[in-house]
């Protein structure tokens, strides 16, 4: 685990449905860690990078609306998720 900061990566189901997802890879435990890992392996990346805890909070807001929006079929571009999350970005 990075001191300070959580390692994330959104990721698009292209095994089931579709969807996107995030995983928290620096907050998972022992009980989901290898389903979580392999659901991210399997999927898209769309994004990943590391977050500064600190604003982890609010950086998992910007993250879950941009989920929203990309599940409901708005077009997100990488670039667009990464620059609303700069001021996060560790």
């Amino acid at each position: 685990m990075v001191e300070g900061k959580v390692m994330f990566q959104v990721y698009r189901d292209v095994t089931y449905n579709g969807d996107y997802h995030v995983v928290y890879f620096t907050e998972l435990n022992e009980h989901n860690k290898d389903t979580e890992i392999d659901h991210a392996l399997a999927g898209e990346a769309f994004l990943d990078g590391y977050l500064k805890e600190s604003t982890k909070k609010e950086a998992k807001q910007v993250i879950a609306h941009a989920l929203k929006r990309l599940n409901e079929g708005e077009a997100v571009t990488p670039e667009e998720l990464r620059e609303a999350l700069a001021p996060h970005l560790a």
